[in-house]
């Protein structure tokens, strides 16, 4: 399956996700997107440190961050996820040994549907050696 597949299949597809994108684990390129769903490269600079961040509390848990020019709340983040949120609307980030998963959910989607989406993808890249 293609990376974009994985955005449109495995990801939007779900009705949980509304757009999303793949990048390498450094975030240095964009493998997948949905289109008009742009990440800046310094978003996702912040995204790689936070996962780097061992900290007790970590820099994005104080500050949090932006997706898409949205500025949103940290709810969870650690070595493996970052979850942010903005109103009822959110981002689950979710990474693996060789991706990071950027997935955005809308206002009607609750935040635990569009986790378990984006983290069992995770959990099958990882399976399969991603």
């Amino acid at each position: 399956m293609s990376w974009q597949a994985y955005v449109d299949t495995s990801l939007v597809a779900t009705g949980n996700i509304d757009k999303a994108a793949i990048f390498n684990a450094e975030g240095t390129s964009v493998w997948a997107s949905s289109a008009g769903f742009t990440v800046a490269p310094a978003e996702i600079k912040a995204v790689v440190t936070s996962f780097a961040d061992n900290s007790d509390v970590k820099k994005v848990q104080s500050e949090g961050f932006h997706i898409a020019g949205e500025k949103l709340f940290t709810l969870k983040s650690d070595d493996r996820s970052l979850y942010g949120k903005k109103g009822k609307e959110g981002v689950v980030i979710v990474k693996t040994q060789q991706a990071i998963l950027v997935a955005h959910y809308p206002e009607s989607v609750q935040p635990g549907a569009a986790a378990n989406t984006v983290e069992q993808l995770g959990d099958y890249l990882i399976g399969v050696g991603y």
